[in-house]
């Protein structure tokens, strides 16, 4: 399993995450579902750097649906939502 570092994000309607991106790394971008099935299968882990720690990315469901999210760090509600665009 590779841990892929997350710089930028996709955002669609409601700032709801719709791929994760690292500029140069052959494989972004990712998209949301293809990143869900790389964290839920094991294959690939994500993470965003928030100043010098490590936040993993995970999915969550929420009514039913598959969404990608980090934890709560006291400075965001979703680290990912903060990141700029790809």
């Amino acid at each position: 399993m590779a841990d892929r570092k997350v710089t930028k994000t996709g955002k669609g309607d409601g700032n709801v995450i719709t791929k994760l991106c690292n500029s140069g790394e052959w494989w972004s971008p990712r998209s949301k579902d293809d990143a869900i099935d790389d964290i839920d299968s094991g294959r690939h882990s994500y993470y965003v750097m928030v100043g010098s720690s490590k936040v993993n990315i995970h999915v969550v469901n929420v009514g039913g649906k598959k969404h990608l999210r980090t934890d709560r760090d006291g400075k965001g509600k979703n680290n990912l939502e903060e990141l700029p665009d790809c």
